[in-house]
């Protein structure tokens, strides 16, 4: 259990620095629906990770990812192709980062973010949540927990914390201006800003360092 938990840490600390959803959350907080369509988002973001997560802890229990002797060959493989596409996401992270004085490019339909509804907001949240790159991470969590052969009950538990620290990013922002609206302006819009213009260089690593390990726990397991 101890184990399964160490590897998913990486995993879910990844998803929950992605500056898209942060940036959205923030600028959600910011108009005058911030309750609906932060309270939205933020459904829409944990039922996202939630879903993914089990779906392929599932395939990965069914599939049989494990044996009494550790990982199957199948699981060491399927661990050496997702360290392989991460590292093709690291290198993409990093050719796409904004050079010198380049402002971050952000999507457009954050210009229409003041006008979003409750149940948008709930669908933005799920789409942004298995956008391609916590995709990887949502297969390699579940694989993780699927091959670790933990149980039902410790399975249940090993998603719930992968959850937790994953959407902290957004559920520390919504907690955080529902009980101090006024202070907690000024932190999130320097927050945003420090993810935009930091955060490609921060995941090009985090990316490179889990995409090793993992194809390192792979190659171990052939």
């Amino acid at each position: 259990m101890a184990t399964v938990i160490g590897d998913l840490l990486p995993l879910a600390v990844v998803v929950a620095i992605s500056p898209i959803p942060v940036a959205a959350i923030i600028l959600m907080l910011l108009t005058p629906r911030a309750g609906a369509a932060s309270g939205g988002f933020l459904l829409g973001w944990v039922a996202g990770i939630v879903v993914g997560t089990v779906v392929f802890t599932v395939i990965a229990s069914t599939a049989g990812l494990s044996d009494s002797r550790g990982q199957s060959t199948t699981g060491s493989w399927i661990r050496v192709v997702l360290g392989v596409a991460l590292l093709l996401l690291a290198r993409r992270q990093w050719r796409g980062r904004p050079r010198g004085d380049e402002p971050a490019h952000l999507p457009k339909w954050m210009a229409a973010i003041d006008k979003i509804t409750f149940g948008k907001a709930i669908g933005l949240g799920f789409v942004l949540s298995i956008n391609p790159k916590n995709f990887v991470m949502l297969i390699a969590a579940g694989t993780t927990i699927g091959g670790g052969d933990l149980g039902t009950g410790k399975a249940i538990v090993a998603v719930a914390v992968f959850t937790v620290i994953a959407a902290s990013s957004v559920v520390i922002p919504v907690v955080g201006y529902a009980l101090a609206r006024e202070r907690m302006a000024g932190p999130l819009d320097r927050l945003k800003s420090w993810l935009e213009s930091n955060n490609a260089t921060v995941l090009t690593v985090l990316l490179g360092v889990i995409g090793v390990v993992l194809i390192g726990k792979g190659v171990g397991g052939l």
